[in-house]
């Protein structure tokens, strides 16, 4: 597993991205639509291969029949840093050893665009929604190959649950990545990152 992007949720894509602008002092770029779970979101390149999405539910999409991803359907308030993804090579091996409840593959597209998304039963993944959603990617393309460089920089993603060592070993086997960091306390998530304009904390 390697970390893929992470993920600012809002009741609106536009409060999302202003959230994000705002706070970086940099545009996000456009994305599109899932149909498969009825969102739209727009997004910012990071170095080191990363990616920040902006993601909200799409008034004009048709209800899609089950729960959305990152738990949308029960987001309310400001926007806010709410989920982090990884990628794996092959999603049927990790998602065996991830936590019970990562959720089933699904198959996902935006444009030309595909990959497998493990989305859960319910919308919301384990360990009140901090553990990362995992998805591979299919074919020879990634967001990253098409957003310009924002010269933005993850420090680190700070991942915080009162059972952080229990959400640790459960990922950290599968994960090496000195970036994100467990820390004991209330649920949240929390992203450093180098801007132009020094450090900034998503949260």
């Amino acid at each position: 597993m390697e970390l893929d992007h992470i993920v600012i949720a809002g009741e609106t894509l536009e409060a999302a991205a202003a959230y994000v602008e705002k706070l970086l002092g940099v545009a996000l770029q456009p994305g599109g639509q899932h149909p498969a779970f009825g969102t739209h979101n727009r997004l910012l390149g990071l170095e080191d291969g990363l990616y920040l999405e902006a993601i909200a539910i799409d008034p004009e999409a048709d209800d899609p029949g089950r729960p959305r991803w990152y738990d949308l359907d029960d987001f309310t308030g400001a926007p806010r840093l709410s989920n982090w993804a990884c990628r794996t090579q092959d999603i049927a091996v990790d998602l065996a050893v991830l936590p019970e409840g990562t959720g089933e593959a699904v198959p996902v597209s935006r444009g030309d665009l595909r990959w497998q998304m493990a989305v859960p039963a319910t919308g919301r993944l384990p360990f009140d929604n901090c553990a990362p959603a995992l998805l591979q990617w299919e074919g020879p393309h990634h967001p990253v190959q098409r957003l310009a460089p924002s010269g933005c920089r993850m420090r680190r993603l700070i991942v915080s649950h009162p059972d952080a060592k229990g959400l640790e070993s459960a990922v950290q086997p599968n994960l090496n990545d000195p970036r994100v960091v467990y820390e004991t306390g209330p649920v949240g998530l929390r992203a450093e990152i180098e801007t132009a304009s020094g450090l900034k904390v998503l949260e």
